[in-house]
């Protein structure tokens, strides 16, 4: 059978999940492309595939063909994919670990992509999404971290609690500070060992509240003609940094 129609109850309901209310509601969310759907799959989070008509998959998953029209009425690409998935979210681990990065009010869908994605390459053991953040199932930040969003523990979570807890359990919360802070590069082994990093807001930096919590402050030394990185670029310098030994 092949959806032909834009009415049809089930692609109404895939097209309301472009909105993060309905995503919520549902705990749904839709991944568009092979490559995405191939992490997905590695995950065990696809629920069904949605394929072009005449095209093929080698997935043992519940599958629903619909025509070139009802594809494009469901995607959020200027072209296509012939391939979609609707996936359930995943289930977050409550372990922590002791690499641990804080985003604080991250509103880029984009830059929360590249977060995500440098926070696997150098080998976070959790992120935690302050509550301000974007949406973490946004189509943008999907498509950015290029699948890695699967393969990472993520939450999201009070960052004020979250860090008091952490200053109980004796991990350093490191905050980004241009001035009183100390270069990055100098960090030796033991100060590495464990960690929680808070990144802020693109415009703002690190809200008050949560400066004020942080034990040690970093920066990265550059050109003085430059007087700001990205937060994404920020964030995979110190996390390559804090990575290497």
């Amino acid at each position: 059978m092949i959806i032909t129609s834009l009415e049809n109850d089930k692609i109404k309901k895939y097209v309301r999940l472009r909105n993060k209310k309905s995503r919520n509601q549902e705990g749904l969310f839709l991944v568009e492309g092979s490559h995405l759907v191939e992490e997905a799959y590695k995950e065990n989070l696809i629920d069904e595939i949605i394929l072009v008509e005449r095209e093929e998959c080698s997935y043992s998953l519940p599958i629903i063909y619909v025509t070139e029209a009802v594809m494009k009425k469901l995607t959020m690409l200027e072209t296509p994919s012939t391939i979609m998935a609707v996936c359930h979210k995943k289930k977050m681990s409550t372990s922590l670990g002791k690499h641990l990065l804080l985003l604080d009010e991250i509103q880029d869908p984009g830059n929360l992509g590249t977060i995500i994605r440098s926070s696997k390459a150098f080998h976070i053991d959790t992120i935690v999404l302050g509550e301000k953040c974007c949406d973490l199932y946004n189509p943008k930040v999907l498509r950015s971290t290029q699948g890695m969003i699967f393969h990472m523990n993520i939450i999201t979570a009070n960052l004020r609690e979250v860090v008091l807890g952490l200053k109980k359990d004796r991990i350093p919360i490191y905050g980004t500070k241009v001035d009183g802070g100390i270069d990055v590069y100098t960090l030796l082994p033991i100060q590495k060992e464990k960690y929680a990093l808070v990144m802020g807001n693109e415009g703002n930096g690190i809200s008050s509240e949560i400066l004020d919590l942080c034990d040690q402050f970093l920066y990265i030394p550059m050109h003085d003609d430059v007087e700001s990185l990205n937060v994404g670029v920020a964030t995979s310098i110190l996390l390559y940094e804090l990575n290497r030994r």
